[in-house]
């Protein structure tokens, strides 16, 4: 029997990604599939297994929400087809609203950082998330070597374009913070 923390995270993440964890039986050809299980403390079915117990707290301090690449390998691989990589963004939006600090705390900044990026200008502008981020997470000077390289080979920029229509990326975002 499911007790009631089970139900309402089941209920949240059914809402949030559209999927169905209860469908899930273990195959772990999710795991198998994955590109960065190997770096994963909880690989994608245990994920699914904590949810269905509704330990909310433990999934949400993992890394795994965090690493996950979003390639979608593991959907194709599932046999029940459930979007494992929307149900990880699902969780990624439940860590971010109820604040919860996880394991990978430079990855979620990232993620912020990014998002807002993306709010702000429609598209990414490298040097502005590596400056931040840098700022942020401390180590300015340790990847400096690869930034000048990427520099010079023309791969970074320091000017930051925006879309033609970034009010529409903004009033994308207010929307989806509405429905939220």
């Amino acid at each position: 029997m499911i007790d009631e923390s089970a139900k309402s995270l089941l209920a949240t993440i059914r809402e949030k990604s559209g999927q169905d964890i209860l469908a899930c039986y273990h195959c772990q050809k999710c795991v198998v599939g994955c590109p960065v299980a190997e770096f994963m403390d909880v690989p994608p079915n245990a994920i699914h297994r904590l949810i269905q117990y509704g330990r909310k707290d433990e999934i949400l301090k993992s890394a795994t929400i965090w690493l996950c690449a979003a390639c979608e390998t593991c959907g194709t691989r599932c046999p029940n087809d459930i979007d494992i990589a929307r149900v990880m963004d699902a969780l990624k939006q439940i860590a971010v609203k109820e604040g919860v600090k996880g394991k990978e705390r430079d990855v979620a900044v990232m993620h912020g950082l990014f998002m807002s990026g993306i709010r702000k200008r429609g598209r990414m502008h490298e040097v502005s998330l590596i400056r931040d981020l840098k700022l942020r997470t401390g180590g300015f000077f340790k990847d400096i070597r690869l930034g000048i390289k990427m520099f010079r080979l023309g791969k970074l920029s320091l000017s930051a374009e925006c879309v033609k229509n970034v009010k529409d990326i903004k009033q994308m975002f207010d929307r989806a913070k509405a429905i939220e």
